[in-house]
Formats: C-alpha cells, structure tokens, sequence
C-alpha cells in the first residue's frame, strides 16, 4: 500500500502533462511525502527509544514491537501490574492515566517531578535522555523502589 502511494507521488510527469497539473495537487503531493516520512521518523524513534527502555528496565526489547503487548510491558514497569494499561480504554480517565504513567516512568528510574513536566512538554528529547542517558531502573515506584540500588544500564 505505502509503495503504491508513494510512487504515485513520486511519479515525474512528462512535459505534457505538466500543464495539466496545477499547483494544489503538487503541493498536496509535497506535504503528503512529508508527512509520510515524518511518520517514518517518529515510528522508528519509538521504537529505538522504547526498545532501550525495556531493555534497561530488564524486560525483552522485541515486546516494543507486539502493539498491544508493549503497553502491558510498560505498565509493568511503571505500575507493577501490566493490566492496568486497560485503563487507557476509558476516556477522560486515559489522560490521567498517560500522565501518571509518566511521573511512574521518571520515578521508576530516579527522577522526579521536573523530568515529568520535561516528558509531558518535550516528550521526544526527555525519552532519549531515559533511553540513551546514564539513567538505571530503579523498580516500580512505591513497591519495589529502592534509589540506592542500580539497575541495568
């Protein structure tokens, strides 16, 4: 399907037939192509970052790539209890719920509440910092949280 999308913009009309294409559907083309990349980009940057996470975290970094299993794994990590990301099912209390999941995410490996106002506002930036910083899962926050201890790199 992507392949058959972007050859159709990508196509490179003979002289002819640029007269008959007007401005509007070039750009349309243009911000199309864009857009695809740029959701290229952002799907392979979540996939690296939450690879590394996991894989810090002590969990498999291959649970990024199963959709609904990767959100069991998170919540594992972040809750202490994987079946809690059905919650994220409920609307209104889903976006509590994403961001408790965040302050859980900064706690669990050993920041506070300034790297959760970093996620929420630069989400891209602070996930790398997590991911390819010096940070150590530390455990679930509030269970088996100890600061003193380090986890894996």
């Amino acid at each position: 399907m992507l392949t058959i999308l972007s050859s159709r913009i990508l196509t490179i009309p003979n002289k002819d037939d640029i007269q008959g294409i007007d401005v509007g559907q070039q750009t349309i083309r243009v911000i199309i192509l864009f857009t695809l990349l740029a959701c290229l980009i952002y799907l392979l940057f979540s996939l690296i970052t939450y690879w590394r996470i996991f894989r810090k975290a002590g969990e498999p970094g291959w649970a990024v790539l199963i959709p609904i299993y990767n959100a069991y794994v998170l919540f594992k990590i972040t809750w202490g209890k994987g079946w809690y990301f059905l919650l994220m099912l409920i609307p209104l209390v889903n976006l509590v719920i994403a961001i408790v999941t965040l302050l859980k995410l900064a706690q669990a490996f050993g920041y506070g509440g300034g790297f959760v106002v970093g996620l929420i506002l630069l989400y891209p930036i602070f996930m790398l910092i997590l991911a390819f910083g010096r940070s150590y899962y530390y455990g679930v926050p509030g269970r088996d949280f100890d600061p003193g201890r380090r986890g894996q790199a």
